[in-house]
């Protein structure tokens, strides 16, 4: 079995959010299980030097994007025993950062066109290409109108995951027609218009020929209006062809018993997890306890992310005895609300208003409680890197984070961690408090949540086996 992975970023290469994580870890899990996985993607300029200069060249030629003649080469790289292969096209990509430019439907275009025409050179050919995102939306869309009748392609299929259905690539009508040489009949209401213009997501989503998202609550989510950013009912059309598999983790990468980021490496032992704590308590000026919960926040500082229900009522968190340890960078209000509250209150408040991947673990790895209480969260990794390193999450329930943390139930004993329903900050202040209370006056109860973890399994090898199910059922 043969499959492209066709998505806008990947770790290590570079990452601006979850969608890396997954292209990273993904196509490594299902090469170990015996598929032929190879990953395509832009060569941008921000790829770090070291793997650009173990690149080589596979093939270099011309494509057509609109009127205008480009050159195309295929750089090719193998990383953890998966291929991947980059296209190198320095006027479109080689620029600082990944998003954010003025031509950005012509960059995402030519990488569409361009992953297409160049698979007949590379001499590989795929049984499935595995869209993601909206930046790959238009491959399922070119395939079906301008290459299916060719022999090379004609059995090709083409599977499009939704990572967040916010982001949808939509640009102007004429500026499609500009680009991708489509018959008007594309553009009507049941094809590619969205929002008065014309949507590169809207595409993968209608001419792929099965669909995926990154948890199964979330895949029911976005058939309601509320989650379904206007697609709602293209997705409740579809929904026999749409499956929601939840993301798994890299556990070599996310493993505390051999993370060199951290002073003591662990399983399920807390005392060395205490070391931890003790160390990052020491780094950070925080006061030097272990009766205290560490509750980490490890996120994109937006409202998304549920930041306005923390603002709400972070002084009643803050009353707790407690340690809050912040760690990302987003919107302005919300990066100062916690730099003022780290000067207040030095010595429970740090906020590291950065990104660190390094410090990130050692965050994951001190900490005794995970706060996400997201608005919407399609999968989420934050939890899933947390309930691997035994920090109990305190999360909203909606998407994946329903989906992986089992709330905790004092009268039977079972549960991961604690949960919400409503988008509400005195539903998360009750909850913190809750949690709190177990930390600090029912050691049974927590050790109880820390063997619950124990039983979990957030690696990729259950999802994996989920898509090549899919990819299977695809092809035959």
């Amino acid at each position: 079995m043969k499959v492209l992975f066709a998505a806008s970023e990947a770790v290590p290469f570079i990452k601006t959010g979850g969608l890396a994580d997954v292209i990273g870890s993904l196509p490594k899990e299902l090469t170990q299980q015996g598929l032929d996985v190879r990953v395509i993607l832009p060569k941008y300029g921000g790829i770090p030097a070291k793997y650009r200069s173990a690149m080589t060249t596979a093939v270099t030629h011309d494509i057509y994007v609109g009127w205008r003649k480009q050159y195309i080469g295929i750089e090719v790289l193998e990383q953890d025993g998966v291929t991947f292969y980059f296209v190198d096209n320095e006027y479109y990509f080689n620029r600082p950062g990944i998003y954010g430019y003025g031509d950005e439907a012509e960059r995402f275009a030519f990488f569409c066109k361009g992953v297409i025409e160049t698979l007949p050179l590379l001499d590989f050919q795929p049984d499935v290409i595995h869209c993601h995102d909206w930046q790959a939306g238009m491959i399922p869309v070119l395939l079906k109108a301008h290459y299916q009748h060719l022999p090379f392609y004609s059995e090709i299929k083409t599977l499009t995951t939704v990572h967040n259905l916010k982001y949808q690539g939509v640009f102007s009508q004429s500026l499609f027609k500009e680009l991708f040489g489509l018959s008007d009949d594309h553009y009507t209401g049941t094809a590619l218009e969205l929002h008065g213009g014309a949507s590169f997501l809207k595409g993968g989503l209608l001419y792929s020929d099965r669909l995926t998202t990154v948890s199964q609550t979330y895949a029911e989510e976005i058939q309601t209006p509320y989650f379904g950013e206007n697609l709602d009912s293209l997705l409740r059309h579809r929904r026999d062809q749409l499956t929601g598999i939840v993301n798994g983790i890299d556990y070599d990468v996310f493993d505390p018993m051999n993370d060199p980021h951290l002073v003591s490496t662990y399983r399920d032992s807390l005392p060395k997890k205490l070391l931890n704590k003790t160390a990052l308590q020491e780094s950070l000026g925080l006061a030097v306890r272990d009766d205290v919960p560490m509750i980490a926040l490890v996120t994109r500082l937006v409202q998304q992310k549920g930041l306005d229900l923390i603002q709400h009522v972070l002084t009643e968190i803050l009353s707790l005895d407690i340690q809050l340890v912040v760690l990302g960078t987003g919107e302005y209000d919300y990066e100062e609300m916690f730099k003022q509250a780290a000067k207040k209150h030095p010595d429970k408040v740090s906020a590291q208003i950065l990104f660190d991947e390094a410090l990130a673990h050692q965050i994951y790895a001190s900490s005794d409680l995970f706060l996400m209480p997201s608005q919407f969260e399609p999968c989420g990794i934050g939890q899933l890197i947390a309930l691997r390193y035994r920090t109990v999450p305190i999360v909203r329930e909606t998407g994946g984070l329903k989906d992986t943390v089992q709330p905790y139930n004092e009268f039977t004993g079972e549960g991961t961690g604690f949960s919400f329903s409503n988008y509400n900050a005195h539903d998360m202040l009750h909850t913190i408090r809750r949690a709190v209370f177990f930390y600090k006056n029912d050691r049974d109860a927590w050790l109880k949540i820390q063997q619950n973890m124990k039983k979990g399994d957030f690696s990729w090898k259950k999802s994996a086996q989920q898509y090549i199910g899919l990819y299977k059922e695809m092809v035959n």
